[in-house]
């Protein structure tokens, strides 16, 4: 019996002669068509304006395709980015960064948030972050099935009976391998649904900024653990002490702590003062 999995799946799902349907395209897509329709439902269940959704996509749309390539290629390959910044925008598309997409998602929020933080609306910054981290938890595990497809960020050797041979991947040699991709989008399904409970039970009072802090803690301290079982994505990364990977969600761990410790404290002081009327 095998103790372990071949994995040979043709990152294409179909073609028409030099034009190609890719799983990584389609999943990446299909997460931000739930994610509109998870939004979609929260923004009913919050009596906000549905006529908001398609601006609020959008700006998620762009923010996370141009941070995510922005952050590839000033975290893993800045000589690039100044050489040529047009790569950022052109295709072909050959590299995403979770944690620059972080910075552009965030970034993309802010801005819509400002235009949309009015009284009639109440869409503050961090009201839309605390929900919009809901879809963002289940885009990042279509983006990590997505890996899988395309038999990238592989992960170490392994003797674990679940062990991938990853047979497409002609960098590595042809070993079994922790399915890394598979682990990070597992997590971030249940993360996902962790974000829609929480969110789900308090609704109008989730903590300010709570959810969002869940999902920098969930997401990146997790992510932080398993660089330990993939290989490095540049060469350079063979260097350091800790790979860009696990560099990069420290902060991202640390802004979590303080945004949940500072939401819940606000809380409890906003209950305190209601009890004391």
């Amino acid at each position: 019996m095998l103790s372990y999995i071949i994995w040979d799946v043709n990152p294409e799902l179909f073609s028409i002669g030099s034009f190609s349907v890719r799983w990584y395209g389609l999943l990446f897509a299909l997460g931000f068509l739930l994610g509109q329709q998870i939004m979609l439902y929260i923004f009913k269940r919050e009596g906000k304006p549905i006529s908001d959704i398609d601006a609020l996509t959008l700006y998620m749309v762009i923010a996370t395709v141009l941070g995510a390539r922005i952050g590839h290629f000033l975290f893993y390959e800045p000589e690039v980015l100044f050489k040529n910044p047009l790569e950022v925008i052109l295709p072909p598309y050959r590299g995403l960064a979770s944690h620059g997409a972080t910075v552009g998602i965030l970034t993309g929020l802010w801005l819509y948030s400002r235009r949309k933080s009015s009284l009639a609306t109440q869409q503050t910054f961090l009201w839309v972050t605390d929900r919009i981290v809901i879809a963002v938890a289940l885009g990042g595990c279509f983006i990590r099935l997505g890996n899988l497809m395309n038999s990238e960020i592989v992960g170490r050797p392994t003797d674990v009976p679940w062990g991938f041979v990853f047979v497409n991947n002609t960098e590595y040699l042809q070993i079994p391998r922790h399915p890394a991709q598979l682990y990070e989008a597992i997590s971030c399904l249940f993360i996902c649904l962790f974000l829609f409970w929480f969110w789900n039970r308090y609704k109008q009072n989730t903590p300010r900024g709570s959810l969002l802090g869940i999902f920098l803690i969930g997401v990146f301290g997790l992510r932080f653990f398993y660089e330990f079982l993939k290989e490095d994505q540049v060469e350079f990364e063979k260097t350091l002490a800790l790979n860009m990977g696990q560099i990069l969600s420290i902060p991202a761990v640390l802004a979590g702590i303080f945004l949940l410790v500072v939401s819940f404290r606000k809380q409890a002081a906003l209950q305190s003062s209601g009890k004391n009327r």
